[in-house]
């Protein structure tokens, strides 16, 4: 029940009229939440199968003058989306690989090496496929990888033909993995368009609001329209670590760019075919 008094008098047209249609416009905000929620649970359903978490070690080497060498080696989990039946799979180079972002600056003399090991995708069914990077685009930031083996059945696969665009302060999907200490369960969020960026190139950029999505993360329309995959758009700096932080903003890079990306993918390499046979 909504009740209104203003300086206890009577309610005239001009007062009721507008309170009334604000009212309407209240009550009519969770019917217009269900329907967002209703396009997301199917955009998921459709498309969740293609989003994968691929597990990696990762070796880091670093040095620093007056400090030495140091280095380790820990595994990493990282969501990544299977493009191609085949099990091609985009990932964010940076995610996997954090020295590439680096390459060519002066930190000081900070140096950074990585190299990764044994890298596999985490199959829902349990199973592991051992992968490789076949390719790495550092200027879109996106590494692309392929199973080792031909997989017995096709895999579910993002259609990047099938693509979308946003305009502004547009809502969209995106479809995440979580961590291990979530048993890795499937993760939906609702972005929001607060930017788009034309040149060099087209990229989307979500708002700043906490939710599920990561790098790696693909990202649809609400109709279910292949959007763009998230990546990290980074500028070269060389000022402190804070200002290198700041050139640097999580962006969605339209599906288009990424299937231009996916067509020069190469094959499995010839060690993995030797080890296939």
């Amino acid at each position: 029940m909504i009740s209104l008094m203003i300086n206890a008098k009577p309610f005239t047209s001009r007062v009721f009229l507008p309170c009334l249609l604000t009212s309407l416009v209240c009550l009519g905000l969770p019917g217009r939440g269900d329907e967002i929620s209703e396009k997301g649970r199917e955009v998921m359903k459709t498309h969740q199968s293609a989003v994968v978490t691929i597990q990696l070690v990762v070796k880091s080497k670093w040095s620093q003058p007056g400090r030495g060498a140091q280095s380790s080696e820990f595994k990493k989990d990282v969501t990544g989306a299977v493009v191609d039946p085949s099990g091609l799979t985009v990932v964010s180079l940076a995610d996997i690989d954090p020295s590439e972002m680096y390459e060519g600056e002066d930190r000081g003399g900070f140096k950074l090496e990585t190299e990764l090991g044994e890298m596999k995708i985490l199959m829902e069914d349990g199973s592991e496929v051992p992968t490789e990077v076949v390719l790495r685009d550092k200027d879109l930031d996106l590494a692309f990888m392929r199973p080792k083996a031909k997989p017995a059945t096709p895999m579910a696969a993002v259609d990047l033909a099938n693509s979308g665009s946003a305009q502004l302060l547009d809502q969209v999907i995106t479809i995440n993995r979580l961590g291990q200490a979530a048993n890795r369960a499937f993760a939906a969020s609702i972005e929001r368009i607060c930017g788009i960026i034309q040149k060099p190139r087209l990229f989307y950029l979500p708002d700043s609001t906490m939710t599920a999505s990561t790098l790696g993360c693909p990202a649809f329309t609400m109709d279910g329209k292949t959007l763009g995959i998230f990546v990290l758009r980074s500028l070269k700096s060389h000022g402190s670590a804070a200002q290198e932080r700041g050139n640097a903003t999580t962006v969605i890079l339209p599906a288009e760019a990424v299937l231009k990306a996916a067509k020069q993918a190469p094959e499995a390499s010839e060690e993995s075919k030797e080890e296939k046979k």
